[in-house]
């Protein structure tokens, strides 16, 4: 299993072996007859896709951006989007799916969130189909992704959820800092967090009357980033209720662990002492950056769009005032990252195969998601009309801005042409992921790249009987988690109740799932090894 890309039903000879076997007959109107990776897609004929889209408030999508003329200029392809906006997006998804009435490309969908939709039979197994697409198994291949893959299988050992995927681990947030206080109180960059801690406490005292650290993100942010260098899960990173036990070898409860209390009372220590913001978990961005912006606050959560965008024009009104990310602290757990080279990618409606136009459609899906050329072109544009090359340098055009480029020119990568969107641009190379960073940002990510990764967990898939047992109580427990965590942090509840919460979340069936999680995971080890 660890070294196959393809998992299909039993092939026979009179079956397509295009497909792993499977019978696409009937299927291939307006496929290309030959296509291979390094190919350019194009339909021989009109196609449609309907596509859910996901819609950012601060580019709203628009029927004119040369994003869509040009899909169907070089691929003979017109995207249908069923526009979602940000906030809905989770739950019109699920809802479009269990009424049967999905588009075919759902987009946007991170790993693991397929699993709810598995049993329903409403979305494709696409590991049957990766034939189709030689620029996906392309880059599985040569960036030996098949562990990460592997991730991704179910019970009946598929896989239903098409990853964004990344040449190499790279971590994006940290703590940004404002630079000025740290060398006006000569303070040097911490590189842990109990020097995060030493730090913050060194900012209070100099401004009695602020909170060092107000965040955004609801926490969510830090919780996740922190949490790997404590060998746990929290915040964004919270997306399962289990950790897995290397050294034990089987899942533990991940809002039980003594990590995660670790992490708890790290941050519970922060909001006591007044170095961080009690409205962190709660206020919106917007608020949290004006706090920075006002110099009531010395440290906040960032990407590296974050600083260029949010917070350097908005402290340019201080004096002197400098911002920059700092690299990743490290924690408990050591100099480390959680890392996976898998992003959000997509699920296709099962509806798709029965389509006549099936196999022109995956053809497409490769190139658009998967090439070089449809990564490039998702993310840069257009040579010539929104950006130049020379020499394998990338620019944009003088009056286009994206990020840190360009600052001030009239029109915008994103809101004026739809490229960089978030739907398409997720994955690629090294070179092509960090061909838009800022000078600053590439130091950022070789300091990073020194940083150990942990491993990954090993697969524990339910069958379609056990996934309904675990429904009733996977969102119960993690709701409950991520409330009393909030209350463990704010101080509303004492962390000498910490036992009493345990038994709280076993009287909601913490042990029971449990179970479940280990006998899966024990019975695909011995099924796949």
């Amino acid at each position: 299993m660890a070294g196959s890309l393809v998992v299909g039903t039993a092939a026979c000879s009179d079956e397509d072996p295009a497909a792993g076997g499977l019978n696409l007959d009937g299927k291939k109107a307006a496929a290309m007859a030959e296509y291979k990776a390094g190919d350019q897609f194009k339909a021989t004929e009109p196609l449609d896709v309907s596509l859910l889209y996901l819609d950012q408030a601060h580019y709203p999508l628009k029927n004119d951006w040369l994003l869509w003329s040009e899909i169907t200029k070089r691929t003979n392809v017109t995207l249908k989007p069923t526009v979602v906006p940000y906030s809905d997006y989770d739950q019109k998804r699920g809802l479009l799916i269990s009424s049967g009435n999905a588009p075919t490309i759902l987009s946007k969908t991170y790993p693991g969130q397929e699993e709810a939709f598995v049993s329903s039979g409403a979305i494709l197994p696409v590991s049957d189909y990766i034939d189709l697409m030689p620029h996906f198994k392309d880059k599985i291949e040569k960036w030996k992704l098949q562990p990460e893959l592997n991730t991704l299988r179910q019970e009946d050992g598929k896989f239903y959820l098409l990853p964004g995927v990344h040449e190499n681990v790279w971590q994006d947030y940290s703590l940004a800092f404002r630079t000025d206080e740290l060398a006006r109180l000569n303070l040097s960059t911490p590189k842990n967090w109990d020097e995060v801690y030493t730090v913050l406490k060194a900012i209070k005292a100099a401004n009695p009357d602020s909170y060092p650290l107000s965040d955004r993100f609801e926490g969510k942010s830090i919780l996740n980033y922190a949490g790997q260098t404590f060998g746990t899960q929290a915040g964004w990173g919270y997306v399962k209720n289990t950790t897995w036990n290397e050294s034990a070898q089987k899942f533990d409860f991940t809002g039980v662990t003594p990590e995660y209390k670790q992490l708890v009372e790290f941050f519970r220590k922060l909001v006591a002492e007044g170095l961080m913001d009690p409205e962190s978990f709660t206020q919106k961005d917007d608020a949290a950056i004006q706090k920075f912006a006002g110099g009531k606050s010395f440290a906040i959560s960032s990407n590296a769009q974050n600083i260029v965008n949010d917070y350097r024009p908005n402290i340019a009104k201080i004096p002197g005032a400098t911002v920059a990310k700092i690299p990743l602290p490290a924690g408990p757990k050591g100099d480390v990252i959680r890392g996976t080279r898998l992003e959000n990618g997509l699920m296709i409606s099962a509806k798709a195969a029965e389509s006549d136009k099936f196999v022109a459609t995956m053809q497409f899906i490769d190139w658009l998601w998967y090439s070089d050329e449809g990564q490039e072109f998702a993310k840069w544009g257009v040579l010539g009309t929104t950006y130049d090359k020379d020499g394998g340098k990338r620019a944009l055009k003088s009056d286009i801005a994206f990020g840190g480029m360009n600052a001030g020119a009239p029109k915008n990568l994103q809101r004026d042409f739809g490229f960089q969107g978030g739907v398409f641009a997720y994955g690629g190379s090294t070179e092509l992921l960090q061909s838009m960073f800022t000078e600053e940002e590439i130091a950022f990510q070789k300091t990073m790249a020194n940083k150990k990764v942990l491993p990954l967990a090993p697969p524990a898939p339910f069958d379609e009987v056990e996934r309904e047992r675990a429904t009733l109580w996977e969102s119960p427990l993690k709701d409950y988690v991520t409330q009393s965590t909030l209350q463990f942090i704010l101080g509303s509840r004492d962390m000498s109740t910490w036992d009493a919460y345990v038994k709280e979340l076993d009287a909601k069936g913490m042990s029971e799932y449990m179970q479940l999680v280990n006998s899966a995971y024990d019975r695909y080890k011995k099924k796949n090894g």
